[in-house]
This record gives C-alpha cells, structure tokens and sequence, in this order.
C-alpha cells in the first residue's frame, strides 16, 4: 500500500516537490564511491510517508512563505530520518529485515556501508542546511535552524531516546516514562521539522510556541499510532515486520495502557494538536489535515 495515498492532492504536491529536491541533492548512483551513493539512494528514495517535509512546507505556507529556502529544511529533516532508520534496523538495533515494503538497507549493501550510508545522510543533511540558510535568510535565522536540526538529532534528541529504548526492553516502564523516550526517539525531529519551517517563515516567538505546542503533540501521537499499528498492522499493509516490538519485549503504549486507552490517549493528543493551532484559522488546513494523518494512518 502507498501510504501516500491517503493524503489530499495539496500535499501529494508537496511530496513530488519533497522528492524532486531530495533525488537532486543526493549524489548520483554511479559517482564514486558508488556502493556508498547507491546505498544513500536506497535509504531516501524508496518511498515513505516523507511527513517531516510535509511538516517544514505545510508549517511555511501557515505562516505565509513557500520560498525555495524551504527545499533544503525538506530534505536535511528526511535525510536524518532517513539515517535513523538504517540505523535503527542494523543488527546492534532493531535488528529488522523490513523497511517500507523492501529488505533493509543492511540486507542489501552490508553492515558496514549501511552504517557509513547513514553517516553520510546526516552529514549531507547539515551541509544542505548549512550552504541554503547562508544564502536565503538572515545569519542568525540560519544557525538557529542549525542548532533545531543538532539538538533534535543528538543525545536530547533521536540518539538520547534510540538510548533509552535500547535500555527498556524487558523494562517495566511508566506511562511517563514511555512517552519521554518516545518524545526524544520519534518526536523530536517532527518538533525539528516544524520549528524550521517556522523559522524559515521567520515566525514570531508566540507562533513558534504554539507550533511547538502542536508538533509535540503530532509526534506522540504518531508513535501511539505506530505501536496500535505494530498489534493491529499486516506486514504488507505497513511495510515492516508487525509484532516485533512485542516480540522483542519492548514497552509499548498498548502493552502498558491496553489497545482501549492507546487508542483514547491517540485522540486527546489529536485535539491537542488542532487546538494548538486553532488561531491559525484556514492557513492551517494542512498542518490539520498532517495532524488527522499521523493518528489514522494504515501504514
């Protein structure tokens, strides 16, 4: 299943745009090293729901902007995403033979230049912000966008929650407990992808918190869903293997809640979410619309 397809014709632009920017900021696949750019290639271009760069783009057009700065905040947030999954899938991790409906990017190239693939990711992630915000904004709009992307990437952010997941398994955790780790793990870099475009629309600090408000709250509620979906989901359906995390003795909302409050939780952050940007009235119709999506996904 594309899980592209449950989105409106609005943001199935902005994923055309998404991947245009992304397939010409990666290197091509027959410039040395070629294993390695190959490798890339696989990990970013082979699908996926690409919601970080909706976020950056549908988060600029609230705020007013859809200037070409926005392309490089679009991709430098799905290139870290994309270096955490094939990460987070190597066997010292996760341990998954499955990504978005294909064999893992370890499965195909090796461990090892999976491993240097997403070292590359993330260092081309930065240098693609870097060189884009010094032309297209103000100096020190750029380095606050560079410091949302480390911050969100680093040990406060992904690294620090991936931690805390390894350190859970078998784990009895509270329900507190559970969303830190996933607030770190999965919501920061969605946090990341709206704060920078918001700044990039150059927002000012009530708006910023107001969409931070809202990001917070659209990235629990994409891992309360993403649990529901590893109970509930078909291999085929979601495009990785369902029931590992149970397998695999991993805290999950269901499995310290119950599916019955999973699901309740899931629909208080959603109302969460569109109060939080209730003041933007219709400029925010896809920002709701990327708030629905993330809590009644299929895939």
């Amino acid at each position: 299943m594309n899980p592209n397809s449950e989105l409106g014709p609005a943001l199935q632009a902005l994923i055309l745009r998404a991947e245009q920017a992304l397939d010409h900021r990666l290197p091509p696949a027959d410039q040395s090293p070629a294993d390695l750019h190959r490798a890339m290639r696989y990990a970013v271009l082979g699908g996926g729901k690409r919601l970080r760069p909706l976020l950056v783009y549908a988060t600029a057009q609230a705020l007013g902007e859809d200037g070409p700065q926005l392309d490089a905040a679009a991709c430098a947030v799905e290139l870290i995403h994309a270096y955490s999954l094939v990460h987070d899938d190597l066997p010292a991790m996760d341990d998954d033979a499955l990504r978005r409906g294909r064999p893992t990017c370890h499965v195909v190239f090796g461990e090892a230049m999976a491993i240097l693939a997403g070292d590359a990711l993330q260092a081309l992630a930065f240098e693609i912000l870097a060189e884009d915000t010094t032309r297209q904004t103000d100096p020190a709009t750029g380095m606050a966008m560079l410091r949302t992307l480390g911050r969100a990437c680093g040990a406060e952010g992904m690294a620090g929650g991936q931690a805390l997941d390894l350190a859970a398994v078998g784990q009895p955790l509270t329900l507190a407990q559970l969303e830190h780790m996933h607030a770190c793990k999965t919501g920061a870099l969605i946090r990341a992808s709206v704060r920078l475009g918001a700044l990039a629309a150059g927002g000012d600090a009530d708006v910023l918190q107001a969409l931070d408000d809202y990001a917070n709250a659209v990235g629990l509620a994409f891992q309360v869903r993403d649990d529901i979906l590893d109970v509930e989901g078909e291999s085929i359906v979601i495009g990785k293997t369902a029931g590992k995390d149970a397998a695999a003795g991993k805290p999950t909302f269901p499995s310290i809640i119950g599916l019955d409050a999973s699901r309740a939780r899931l629909a208080e952050l959603t109302n969460a979410a569109l109060a939080a940007i209730s003041p933007l009235g219709e400029r925010g119709a896809l920002l709701r619309e990327l708030a629905h999506y993330a809590a009644q996904r299929a895939s």
